[in-house]
């Protein structure tokens, strides 16, 4: 069990010590030098009001800004992305506040999702469980925030980051195609209290830091806690990745998430 403990923390690159001031120059470089390797001239990035968007940001913003610093073109787009009015709209505010972004776009996403689900519906209703209608327009919604950003990564020859990190790695907690796709991941690797001792060493508000995570998905459970869905704590979870101890009750909740969601860590699936 260990050695599946092991080879899971190696896979999802977590490194055995941390120092977070060295880990975050180390991403920001990461970011800065990518951008210019790639001949791109922005990220973009959408916001939510949670401490994965907001670190991943401010990773971002720093980058562009050494960038210009240097001579080089570049720029960071934050998006706005509710569906209809979000529950936690002051916290996207205030992480807006403070990673003072070159730009910011807002796109209301609800009228896309719904006419989608309303004609996936309409052409194939008898297919969707009505249990299950409210997660299906999650995933939508998910998809639907990819779409606009890549869409406004086109127009600037921009790159989309995500920010997905071991942690929901470990769990498969993204939805494959949606906030699991993106050009870059500057949180790689990082445990969730890894991404929060980052957030603090930019400057993070503590507000936002201590935050209750959320994928905010459900219309019909708004703000439902990770921890929720997840059936463990982040701090479970974590401890796992960092290669401690942990209950035996906490380890096969994770275990099991992680062999039920090993679908969406080997997309695509080829013969080889």
């Amino acid at each position: 069990m260990l050695d599946l403990q092991a080879d899971i923390i190696r896979t999802l690159g977590v490194a055995p010590v941390f120092d977070a001031a060295g880990e975050t120059e180390r991403r920001i470089t990461f970011l800065a030098d990518y951008l210019k390797a790639s001949a791109m001239r922005a990220y973009v990035l959408g916001i939510s009001g949670g401490v994965d968007s907001l670190t991943a940001a401010m990773l971002a913003q720093a980058a562009v800004r050494r960038l210009r610093d240097h001579g080089h073109e570049a720029q960071f787009i934050a998006v706005r992305l509710p569906y209809g009015i979000q529950a936690d709209e002051a916290d996207a505010q205030t992480a807006l506040d403070v990673i003072c972004p070159d730009r910011t776009v807002t796109i209301n996403i609800r009228p896309a999702v719904d006419a989608m689900l309303a004609e996936v519906r309409r052409e194939a209703g008898d297919l969707f469980e009505l249990a299950r209608l409210d997660f299906h327009l999650g995933n939508i919604k998910a998809r639907q925030r990819m779409i606009a950003q890549y869409a406004l990564a086109g127009a600037v020859r921009g790159l989309v980051i995500g920010t997905d990190h071991a942690a929901e790695a470990l769990m498969g907690f993204f939805t494959k195609f949606g906030d699991g796709a993106a050009d870059i991941l500057p949180l790689s690797g990082l445990t969730k209290r890894r991404v929060r001792a980052i957030s603090a060493r930019l400057g993070a508000p503590q507000e936002l830091i201590d935050k209750v995570p959320t994928a905010d998905l459900e219309s019909d459970a708004p703000l439902r806690p990770d921890e929720e869905v997840y059936g463990v704590t982040y701090d479970n979870i974590d401890d796992f990745l960092e290669g401690k101890s942990v209950t035996e009750p906490a380890r096969q909740r994770i275990l099991t998430a992680h062999v039920a969601t090993a679908h969406k860590r080997a997309l695509p699936v080829t013969p080889e």
